[in-house]
């Protein structure tokens, strides 16, 4: 990104020493499709009341190694001897395979909904998760605020995987984070 700032330093400074007209043409076209480029940056990183990872602690997931859900079947605490940055959170892990397994491919192993809560999600509210209330369908970690909104999450979970898709990540704006 640094690359097209600096390229827009620089025809900005080639059209106040008053290059061509064709130059000027050209600078022109370039400089709206950047600020086409600008304005969905500026969009994709909108500001929200919540951080997209559910942290707690300074850890993502109250320093819970997500790669133990897949792996050990098991919600084990990470260490930050283990932790690795990603996505503006650092993730704490319980040894380094699973700290490597993690950045190798986050994206497989980062939980659904940010790690808050995905029956609230599905209800377009924005809770905690506790890390014993987890499931993993078709490959994806998620997890409850509780054993109780975990029950009910499994009852029709493809439809509350639906609307929490619907809601996410619109609800990161939310007024409140239910505790």
């Amino acid at each position: 990104m640094k690359t097209k700032y600096l390229a827009t330093i620089a025809i900005m400074g080639l059209l106040t020493l008053g290059f061509s007209n064709s130059i000027s043409a050209s600078v022109t076209q370039n400089s709206s499709t950047f600020g086409s480029v600008l304005s969905q940056d500026i969009a994709q990183a909108d500001l929200t009341r919540f951080p997209a990872y559910y942290t707690e602690n300074g850890a993502a997931l109250d320093g819970q190694d997500v790669v133990a859900y897949f792996t050990q079947s098991a919600s084990v605490q990470g260490n930050s001897q283990y932790s690795y940055q990603w996505k503006g959170s650092t993730w704490l892990f319980s040894n380094t395979a699973n700290r490597d397994l993690f950045a190798a491919n986050p994206e497989k192993y980062a939980p659904q909904y940010g790690g808050y809560c995905a029956k609230a999600a599905a209800g377009g509210v924005l809770a905690t998760t506790v890390p014993t209330a987890w499931n993993l369908r078709d490959g994806k970690l998620y997890l409850n605020y509780s054993a109780d909104a975990q029950k009910e999450w499994k009852q029709d979970t493809a439809n509350k995987i639906a609307k929490a898709n619907a809601n996410w990540p619109r609800i990161l704006d939310n007024e409140t984070l239910k505790q």
